[in-house]
C-alpha cells in the first residue's frame, strides 16, 4: 500500500488510547503489541495500517529474504551465512496482513519435499511470519482465527523465530515482529494464552458527540475524494510525528525505572491478581515507553497508572463472560498505598496540566492543514489531531449507549398453565432471574466422523492430529506421510536407475497423511422459557445448566445458537455466532412465563438448522433442549411436539435433551421427547461433569442403534 493511499495517522479524530496504545509499540517494540477490541466501524483497522507509517527505516542485508540485519545478521539465517557489518540496504518497515482464513504454508512458508527427499535440497518459500520479521503482523478479526494458526503464532512470539518442519526436514529463521489484532467482541473470544501475548489493550468505541462524527464523516469523505491530495495536507503533521517516535526511542534507554516505580507497579499487579510476570514487566516497559514519549528520564507515578490501564485489563478475565476492566478507584488506592509503604524515592510528577506521554512544555505544532478555524478539533479538546501530545488518560465516554431497555411487564401462567385464572402482570422475578453457579460439565459430542472446522469437541478429520492413514495428495502436498511414500517408490527403483544408496522418488510416489483431531460443532440450545419453568430457584438452576454448557462451548471453539420458547410462540433469541459471551448475555436477560408451546421452539430450531447447513455444511449440529418436556397451547399440543421432534430424527441431528423436570412426582416427558428425538436425556445433576462420566457413551450407543435399526 503506497503512502498516499494509506489513511494518515495524524488524521485519525479521537480514540485517544488506541494511537497512544500504537504509538508506544512504535518506541519500545519490546512492549509487545496491543491487541484493539470495539465495534466495527471505528478505525481500528484505518489506525494499524497508519501506524507502519510512522516507524523507522530498517536497514537489512541485500538479498536476504529474511531481513537480517547487516550489523547483527542471524546465524542461522536460510539465506545465509551473512558476514558481519556486510553490505546492506534499507526499507522501510513493513506491516504484514494475516488473513483469518490463511493456511499454515502461508503463514510460516513451505519447504518442497519432493526435492528435499530426492536431491537433498531445502527449497524453502518464506511465509507472512518472515515478511513481518522486524515489522509488524497485523491480523484482522484475530479472534477468528483458526487453532493451529493461533499456536504457530504462540511459538513464534515466545521464541522469535520460526520453524518450519516436514518429516525431520527443516528449516528455522528469526521472527521478531509487534503483534497487532484486532477484533469485535461480538464475534467470539480470544484463547486466554493468545490474549496474554499482547502487551496492550484498548476499547474502543465510536464517539457519541455529533461534532467529533461530523468530523471523522468530513475527513473520510475528503480522503477517499482525493487520498494524494488530502495524505499531502497531513504530511507535515505525519513527519513532526515520525520524528517524535525517532526522538522518543533514542531516549528510551536513558529513561530510569527506580525501585520505587517498580514496587508500585509490583504492588498494583499483586492487588489485582494478575497471573504470571508477564503483566509486571509489561507495566514496566509501558511506564518507561511512556516517560520516553513525554521527553522525561525519570518515570512519573502517572506513567504506572496510565500503565495499568492499557496492560491488565485482558489479564483479569477469568472466564470468557467477565468483561474486561480495571477499578480506578482500587487502582489509585494501591497506588497510595505503595507510596506510604515504599522507600523514599518518590519519582517526579509531570508538571501541572502535562498528563503522561504528553511532551514538557506543552504541544507547539501550529494550525494544521485545515487552517485555523476549519473544523479541526484543537490538541487535548477530547476528540485529539494525533499530531502531538496525546492525552492518554482514560476518560468516560458521555455518550455511551443506553442499555436496552428493560422487557416490557410479561403475563404469567395463562389459564391452563398451572391452574388456570386471568392473566396477570408478571414479576420482577418471572422477567430475569440470575443464573445460578456455573459448574464444570462433561463433554457432549457429535457421534461419528465430521469434517468440519478445527475445534475440541468431536472426532473429525482434520490436518493436525494423530495420523490415521495415507491418501494421494490432491493439489499441494501438506503432510508427508513417509511410510508409505517409500513404499509406494521402493519397487520402482530398478526401473528408475537407482545406483546409489538415495531412494528415487517422484511426484506419484507421495503420499498425503490423513490425520484425526477434533472439530467444533454448532451447538444450538432450545431453552424453554414458559411458565412452568419461571419459579425463581428451577430458573436459576436451569440458567446456570445453560451457563456451564456455554462455558464448554467457549473452550471447545463451537458456535453456539439461542432458541427460546415462551408464550405463544418461539423466537431466535441469538442466531448462529462465534460470541460464546452473548450468548451467556441473552440468557441472563430472558424472561419467562406464559403458556409452553414445544412445538413452535423444535420447528424454530429446525429452521435455524437447515439454513446452517446452507451455510457452512461442514459444521456438524448439537441440538442441545433444556424443558421439562410439557407441551401446552394449540390444538393437540403434545402431539404436534412429536411430530417436531422427528424432524430432527429425520435428518440425523444429534441431540440432548436437559430434563428439567423436579419434585417427588415425575411425569417423564423429557425423556419421552429424547425418544421422539432419537437422542439422549440427562437430568440437572447427571450432567454435572463428576456425575455424568457416561452420557457420551449413551448418545453414541443411541445412534448406533438407530443405525442398526
Amino acid at each position: 500500500m503506497s503512502t498516499s493511499s494509506r489513511y494518515p495517522f495524524t488524521a485519525i479524530v479521537g480514540q485517544d488510547d488506541l494511537r497512544l496504545a500504537l504509538l508506544l509499540n512504535a518506541v519500545s517494540p519490546a512492549v509487545g503489541g496491543v491487541l484493539v477490541r470495539g465495534e466495527k466501524g471505528t478505525a481500528k483497522s484505518t489506525a494499524v495500517r497508519a501506524l507502519a507509517a510512522l516507524l523507522p527505516p530498517v536497514r537489512t542485508v541485500e538479498g536476504c529474504r529474511f531481513s537480517c540485519d547487516p550489523a547483527a545478521p542471524d546465524p542461522g539465517c536460510p539465506d545465509g551465512p551473512h558476514p558481519a557489518d556486510g553490505p546492506g540496504g534499507e526499507r522501510a518497515a513493513r506491516m504484514v496482513e494475516l488473513p483469518v482464513g490463511a493456511s499454515e504454508d502461508r503463514l510460516v512458508g513451505a519447504l518442497d519435499i519432493e526435492r528435499a527427499l530426492a536431491e537433498g535440497v531445502k527449497a524453502f518459500e518464506p511465509g507472512l511470519l518472515a515478511d513481518a520479521h522486524r515489522g509488524i503482523l497485523y491480523v484482522d478479526e484475530v479472534n477468528l482465527l483458526h487453532d493451529h494458526l493461533i499456536d504457530l503464532l504462540l511459538d513464534a512470539a515466545a521464541m522469535g523465530a520460526s520453524y518450519v518442519e516436514r518429516e525431520g526436514v527443516s528449516v528455522r529463521h528469526a521472527a521478531r515482529f509487534l503483534l497487532v489484532g484486532t477484533m469485535n467482541p461480538e464475534e467470539g473470544e480470544l484463547r486466554p494464552q493468545l490474549l496474554d501475548r499482547f502487551g496492550l489493550t484498548v476499547e474502543v468505541a465510536a464517539s457519541r458527540e455529533p461534532d467529533q462524527r461530523v468530523e471523522v464523516v468530513r475527513r473520510r469523505l475528503a480522503f477517499e475524494d482525493d487520498p494524494a491530495a488530502f495524505a499531502g495536507r497531513w504530511a507535515g503533521e505525519e513527519a513532526g510525528l515520525r520524528e517524535r517516535v525517532a526522538a522518543a526511542r533514542t531516549l528510551l534507554p536513558q529513561v530510569r525505572l527506580g525501585d520505587g516505580v517498580l514496587r508500585r507497579i509490583a504492588a498494583v499487579c499483586a492487588a489485582f491478581e494478575v497471573d504470571g510476570m508477564r503483566g509486571d514487566l509489561v507495566m514496566a516497559r509501558t511506564a518507561t515507553a511512556l516517560a520516553a514519549w513525554a521527553g522525561r528520564t525519570e518515570v512519573a507515578v502517572a506513567d504506572v497508572r496510565q500503565a495499568a490501564l492499557l496492560a491488565l485489563p485482558h489479564r483479569r478475565r477469568r472466564n470468557p463472560f467477565d468483561a474486561p476492566g480495571l477499578d480506578e478507584e482500587k487502582l489509585d488506592e494501591v497506588l497510595r498505598d505503595a507510596a506510604a509503604d515504599g522507600p523514599d524515592d518518590e519519582p517526579p510528577t509531570p508538571p501541572e496540566g502535562q498528563a503522561p506521554g504528553e511532551p514538557a512544555g506543552g504541544d507547539d505544532d501550529g494550525p494544521g492543514p485545515d487552517g485555523g478555524g476549519g473544523g479541526r478539533p484543537d490538541p487535548g479538546d477530547g476528540a485529539g489531531d494525533g499530531s502531538g501530545g496525546l492525552p492518554p488518560q482514560r476518560t468516560e465516554d458521555s455518550g455511551a449507549p443506553a442499555p436496552e431497555d428493560a422487557p416490557e411487564a410479561l403475563t404469567g401462567a395463562e389459564p391452563g398453565e398451572s391452574g388456570g385464572g386471568t392473566p396477570r402482570p408478571a414479576s420482577a422475578e418471572q422477567q430475569a432471574v440470575a443464573a445460578g453457579e456455573p459448574f464444570r460439565t462433561k463433554v457432549l459430542s457429535v457421534p461419528g466422523l465430521g469434517a468440519g472446522a478445527a475445534g475440541r469437541r468431536s472426532r473429525a478429520r482434520t490436518e493436525h492430529g494423530r495420523t490415521t492413514g495415507a491418501t494421494r495428495p490432491e493439489g499441494a502436498l501438506t503432510k508427508l506421510h513417509l511410510t508409505a511414500t517409500v513404499r509406494a517408490a521402493a519397487p520402482h527403483q530398478r526401473a528408475r536407475g537407482r545406483s546409489g544408496r538415495g531412494l528415487v522418488v517422484r511426484r506419484d510416489d507421495l503420499r498425503q497423511a490423513t490425520r484425526e483431531g477434533r472439530e467444533g460443532n454448532l451447538v444450538l440450545f432450545v431453552v424453554d422459557a414458559s411458565g412452568s419453568m419461571a419459579a425463581r430457584k428451577r430458573m436459576g438452576a436451569v440458567k446456570g445448566a445453560v451457563l456451564s454448557l456455554l462455558l464448554d462451548a467457549y473452550q471447545r471453539r463451537d458456535k453456539v445458537g439461542l432458541v427460546t420458547f415462551r408464550g405463544r410462540e418461539a423466537e431466535v433469541a441469538l442466531p448462529p455466532t462465534s460470541s460464546v459471551d452473548a450468548a451467556a448475555a441473552r440468557l441472563q436477560a430472558l424472561p419467562t412465563g406464559g403458556r409452553t408451546p414445544l412445538a413452535a421452539g423444535l420447528l424454530k430450531a429446525h429452521d435455524v438448522l437447515r439454513v446452517e447447513r446452507l451455510r457452512d455444511a461442514t459444521r456438524r449440529p448439537l441440538l442441545v433442549v433444556v424443558t421439562d418436556g410439557r407441551a401446552t397451547g394449540g390444538p393437540e399440543p403434545v402431539a404436534l411436539a412429536a411430530r417436531a421432534a422427528r424432524l430432527h430424527a429425520a435428518e440425523a441431528t444429534a441431540s440432548v435433551v436437559v430434563d428439567c423436570e423436579t419434585g417427588p412426582v415425575r411425569l417423564g416427558l423429557a425423556g419421552e421427547l429424547a425418544r421422539e428425538l432419537r437422542g439422549t436425556a440427562v437430568t440437572l445433576d447427571e450432567l454435572r461433569a463428576e456425575a455424568l462420566t457416561g452420557l457420551v457413551k449413551d448418545v453414541t450407543d443411541h445412534h448406533r442403534a438407530r443405525r442398526a435399526a
